[in-house]
This record gives structure tokens, sequence and C-alpha cells, in this order.
């Protein structure tokens, strides 16, 4: 497939939002002569079709309308952050009140370019229109205490969301956010009527390492997985029996349990249109296979001792299968074996991933969406180091991976006989 870099760079820096990153893939389906569909109306679908459906603006299923078996790509479109609830102004200061979103490393976000972007409800002539915002180029920063003002910073650094996470937006009167985001826009700031607004990173993405072989960037959990799935899904090519479906789903940070989340129906109401009665679904999603894509932890070159001593896999070496006898990923035996003969055919390197045994770690949407589409799943990942920080690191060979093995996936037939599996790859 080639380097990706710079779509990836472009995709990681434009898609500051949830909102934003299914903008841009549905953008991409755009340009590669898909349709997109309603949820509110009925769906008249042909043979051969190209096409994908957005449910509340932050969650995208694409599919090619081949008949057969779903051959589906899972991943997440939202990252942790700051949900923005109102501006507080208490001069000579002007600040945001901010709420956390997911499991954020606290103190990463100190200190460094900001900015807020999000979607918009404001008035129009029919009634109300829902629009993306970003205010562009306007930052604003969480200030931490001097060292002189807290001797015991470097000893522990316990942060209160109500007091050191709190932005400042401006020490000029006058200045409000909410008129940076109606000017961004193009609207006044009397026609926003409301607001889901996100404080995130405003770092672009940077190439790192003596040899520039490695992303730094915010939002690679889990953008980087998306878009590996999306170059995949659209560089596959049509294959008889196999309906190739592309599926990112927000709020997976905060457990997917939202109308447009993984444990929402949203996966099953897409399959069940595209069948048009529930024999032909059951018949399909049986013989179905799905990659849950979330980004998975690499041994950390200071702290090896917090991975598995046996299974730590490392930036650079392939694309990693996650393992959790709890069921926090879906990997079993079967899906496992028909993973890595796909990785084989992909000509990609593989690793493996388990938790240290008393450390406790995430878990990720496959599990979850498996209660609601039963289908046989493998939960894989590019690895990355900072987890959940504002910016995060991989390595973008491993990013190439992914996506050379989303090619050759929705490229792949699988044929399930009682105690035997057939895989053939074009």
């Amino acid at each position: 497939m080639g380097n990706i870099k710079d779509g990836l760079f472009e995709f990681l820096e434009a898609s500051k939002t949830a909102y934003h990153a299914v903008k841009n893939i549905s953008d991409a389906l755009d340009a590669a002569g898909y349709t997109e569909l309603s949820e509110t109306e009925a769906w008249s679908l042909t043979q051969g079709g190209k096409y994908y459906v957005v449910r509340d603006g932050s969650s995208i299923i694409a599919f090619r309308n081949m008949g057969g078996a779903f051959m589906i790509s899972a991943s997440h479109s939202d990252s942790p952050a700051f949900r923005v609830k109102n501006i507080a102004e208490s001069a000579p200061y002007i600040k945001l009140d901010v709420e956390k979103y997911g499991g954020l490393i606290n103190y990463t976000w100190l200190d460094r370019p900001l900015t807020v972007a999000g979607r918009v409800a404001v008035r129009s002539e029919g009634g109300i229109e829902i629009k993306l915002a970003d205010i562009g180029d306007k930052r604003v920063v969480i200030p931490s205490l001097a060292i002189h003002l807290n001797r015991t910073v470097n000893d522990s650094c316990k942060l209160s969301p109500t007091s050191d996470l709190i932005p400042l937006a401006s020490i000029t009167g006058g200045a409000d956010v909410i008129c940076a985001v109606a000017e961004s826009i193009d609207k006044a700031p009397g026609d926003i009527v409301s607001y889901e607004l996100i404080l995130t990173s405003a770092d672009k993405p940077v190439s790192v390492g003596l040899c520039d072989e490695l992303v730094l960037s915010p939002r690679i959990d889990d953008l980087g997985a998306v878009y590996a799935s999306l170059c995949g899904f659209l560089s596959s090519s049509d294959t008889a029996g196999v309906t190739p479906v592309l599926a990112v789903f927000d709020n997976e940070e905060v457990g997917s349990e939202t109308k447009q989340g993984a444990a929402s129906t949203f996966l099953y109401d897409t399959l069940m249109r595209i069948c048009g009665n529930e024999c032909d679904y059951l018949t399909r999603v049986a013989a179905s296979f799905m990659l849950s894509a979330d980004n998975a932890h690499a041994k950390h070159p200071n702290h090896p001792e917090l991975s598995d001593p046996k299974n730590a896999p490392v930036l650079g070496a392939g694309v990693v299968v996650k393992h959790n006898a709890n069921q926090r990923y879906t990997t079993d035996a079967v899906s496992e074996a028909v993973f890595l003969s796909i990785a084989k055919a992909a000509g990609v390197g593989v690793q493996h991933y388990y938790n240290r045994a008393d450390l406790p770690g995430g878990s990720t949407l496959g599990s979850i969406a498996n209660t609601k589409v039963p289908v046989s799943t493998v939960d894989i990942g590019v690895p990355q180091l900072a987890m959940h920080s504002a910016n995060e690191t991989c390595a973008l060979c491993d990013v190439e991976d992914m996506a050379k093995i989303m090619e050759v996936f929705y490229n792949t037939v699988i044929s399930k006989g009682k105690d035997e599996i057939k895989i053939t790859t074009k």
C-alpha cells in the first residue's frame, strides 16, 4: 500500500473531535463514489452499490453491497479530552469551565496549546441547523503552577479537575469563546442555541526518532486505526460473496452505551436493512467476521517491568493481537487463527499482547459490539506508547501494516464448516 504518512497526519490534525473525524471519513467516501443513506428513509440498495450511513454525526458505517458474509472492521472516533460546560468570566481572566471526557492523563494537558472544536445548533429559517465548529488558529491553555508555589510537584502530581484543569481563554475584556465559535461558522453569537464543544490538543502530528520512524500526535488512539481501516477499505477490490463493512463508533472512551456507540443497535440496524429480512441476516452474520481495531500498549522503554514478560509488543514490529481470559478482548483460538492467516497473506508481522497478570488492563468495543451482533471477532491494534496522553507515540510502519491487513481482510472469503474453516484471499 506504500507510505500513508501524509494522509495520516492530515487526518489526525483535521479530526479534532469525533464529529470532525466522521465528516472527514464521509468526505473520503464521497470522493470514492459512495452514496449517503439516511436512517429516516427507506433504503433501495443496488447489487454492488457503495453506501454509508451516519448516526448522530459521530458514528459511521460504510459498506459495499456485494451479498454474502460481512467482513467488518470496527474502530472508534472519540478520544479522551475535555468538554466545555460554559464560559467562566472572572476578570481579569476569561476561563472555560470544563469536564473530563474519558480517562485522561491529566498532567499532559498542562502548558500546551489547546483548541476548541465540536458542533453547534444554530437558528435558521427552517428551525435548527447543525454545524461543525473549530476556532481555527485561536488557542487556550491550562497553566501549571510554578515550582516555587508547588515545591512538591516533582514528588506527586495530583490535579483537581475543578481547579487545576481549568483553561485560560483570554485576559482581554470582551473576548468570548462563543464569539470565536460563531465567527468560525459565519454566524452571530446569538444564533447559537446549544453546543457540544470539545477542548482538545492543538498540537500537529510530527515525526520523531532519528530516522523519522515514529509519530507523535494527539488522538492516535484510535484515529490511527480508523485511518488505516479506511485506507484498507477504500483500497480493497470487490469480492463475490463478501460485503465489506467499515464501522466507526463514538463514545468508546466512556463505555459505548449510547445510541451511536458500539453498545447501540447501529450495527445491527444497518446489517438488517442490508439483508432485508431476519433469516438472511442470521445466515449471513453467522458466516461473518470482524476485526475490532483499537490500539494496544507497547512495552515502555523506561518501564518494561509493567508489561507481561513474554507477551509485550514493541513499536515497529507489527500489528498486535490482544488476548484476555476475562473477555475484555474478544480474541479466541478460532478468530486468532483466521487473523494470523490474513496477516500472513498481507506479509505483515504480528505481535501478541496479554496484560501482566497482576495489572488489569482496559477493554475495547469488540466484546460490546458482539452482544448486539454475534460475529466471530479478533481484537487487534497498533502498538503505542502514552495511551490517553494529550500526545501519543506509535511507529508509522505499524499503521501502514494495519492498512495492509485491512485491505487483504476485505478481500478475504471465509467458508465455515462444522469443524473446518477455509480462508481464501484474493
